[in-house]
């Protein structure tokens, strides 16, 4: 569903407060989010952002409602749902081959995505001169950040040797009206692109879409294989194609029902000293050189608006939507780790920091194994602690958590220390991107594993006692 659709229903259930007194792009967006999302209060549209020729929406992810609205379910079984075929494909090879056929299963090719020769988010198109970056409602989020950044953009970038498009998340700060900064980490699909390109001697062409179905906004920030594409994830998601064209300026295709989309390139050979910008880990990350996108032109729909949200002291939106990458990528991770029975980032962990998987124990060492399997894992590959639980622990209850991992381990005995790599905006590590790991295995011991005592039983009560209190329950008045 479109984001102009989506306002339209979200009002009519009261989920959508539209604001109509002024209000500064700088600061006071990021603190009345702030406050509204801590009480899950509903979508923001400001409609009047000072100096803006456009409205301004925010809060769109912060409620797991809105979120089954997005993909246009009423529940997460619902969504699962929709996933759920990309299991069956045979033969049960590698994941990224099973992906690579996708488009063979009958629910998949319905909802592959669909190019159209006009669209919406084209009704207006200004280049040269008319290119004004102060247009747009652009917010600055926090006292110390280096200006003003685009914090939910789509950029979509292309192989210069192979052709195939990556849709990502890189947040962008202005420089000026027609150019900004592109924060893609090392090894990220755009960076990949800009590296080829710079070998190659050309400027890599990008596109910064704004305000596209929101179920395509989620999908850049799903961690897919290479050369996966997010669309094809978000038709199956919305169970509806979606819509493309090509971009005036550049040889890009982008979602068609898109607000606003930004056309140019990058130069590879071009850095700015972006940042410091207040990050999802709640502080705030250093200046550092990143590219550079020079704009080419902007298109937009006939009365456009600008989507944005804010990352900072955990938690804000950006946390459902790790929880519901966490859930829809879950059956995945199963597939390639068949000893995971569940596993749990937790949003104060920064989906990052821990990562807590459970198993059913069958031999010893086996919760290395998956500690291993996990840090081998895409994404997951930078994750600074692993647990291991048994199967029986409830992930998803901090108290359950806490209590197994205190009472099942002995730290001489079941904890290991390594070197490897780390998300880049881990502040704590010894080098930038790399640094020390953790394993942890909180799991029952065997005698296998050198535990010469007895592993005592659970004190639970029995299921006799437990049917007669059932029987006698009603006469008990409580």
């Amino acid at each position: 569903m479109d984001l102009k659709k989506l306002i339209t229903m979200w009002e009519s259930k009261g989920l959508l407060k539209r604001i109509g007194q002024p209000v500064e792009a700088e600061l006071e967006v990021t603190e009345i989010l702030h406050r509204v999302f801590a009480k899950n209060g509903p979508a923001l549209l400001f409609e009047n952002v000072k100096g803006a020729k456009m409205p301004l929406i925010t809060n769109m992810f912060g409620t797991w409602q809105r979120i089954w609205d997005i993909f246009g379910v009423d529940s997460q079984d619902a969504l699962m749902s929709r996933v759920r075929p990309l299991l069956d494909i045979e033969p049960p090879r590698r994941f990224v081959d099973k992906a690579r056929t996708l488009w063979k299963i009958k629910e998949v090719a319905g909802n592959l995505p669909k190019e159209v020769g006009k669209a919406q988010c084209q009704n207006h198109v200004f280049m040269g001169d008319e290119i004004n970056l102060g247009d747009l409602p652009i917010i600055k989020c926090w006292p110390n950040d280096a200006g003003r950044f685009i914090t939910l953009p789509v950029v979509v970038t292309k192989d210069p040797e192979r052709g195939i498009q990556n849709f990502g998340m890189y947040r962008m700060q202005v420089i000026d009206e027609r150019t900004t900064a592109m924060h893609w980490h090392p090894g990220k699909g755009a960076d990949i692109h800009c590296r080829t390109s710079k070998k190659l001697g050309k400027p890599l062409e990008a596109a910064c879409v704004l305000g596209c179905e929101p179920a395509v906004t989620y999908c850049a920030t799903a961690p897919l294989p290479p050369d996966i594409n997010e669309l094809v994830l978000a038709g199956m998601l919305m169970d509806e194609p979606v819509e493309i064209v090509r971009c005036k300026t550049v040889d890009l295709m982008v979602p068609a029902r898109s607000q606003i989309v930004l056309e140019g390139y990058v130069d590879g050979s071009e850095t700015f000293p972006e940042g410091p910008f207040g990050d999802h880990t709640g502080y705030y990350t250093p200046r550092r050189p990143f590219p550079v996108f020079h704009i080419t032109a902007i298109t937009t729909d006939a009365d456009p608006i600008y989507p944005s949200t804010v990352v900072g002291w955990p938690p804000f939106e950006d946390a459902l939507l790790g929880k519901l990458t966490e859930r829809i990528f879950l059956p995945f991770i199963k597939f390639i780790i068949p000893d995971i029975k569940d596993m749990a980032l937790p949003v104060a962990g920064l989906f990052h920091n821990l990562v807590f998987a459970s198993i059913d124990k069958q031999y010893p060492g086996q919760a290395y194994k998956v500690m291993d399997s996990i840090w081998g894992l895409g994404q997951l590959s930078t994750s600074k602690v692993v647990v291991v639980f048994d199967g029986d622990v409830d992930l998803h209850k901090e108290d359950e958590v806490l209590f197994h991992l205190g009472n099942n381990i002995d730290p001489l005995r079941d904890v290991v220390i390594k070197k490897g790599p780390l998300d880049i905006l881990d502040h704590a590590s010894l080098e930038e991107g790399f640094g020390g790991k953790m394993g942890i295995d909180a799991t029952r011991k065997l005698p296998e594993e050198g535990y010469k005592r007895q592993w005592p039983d659970r004190a639970i009560m029995d299921e006799e006692t437990k049917r007669k209190i059932d029987a006698l329950w009603s006469q008990l008045g409580l």
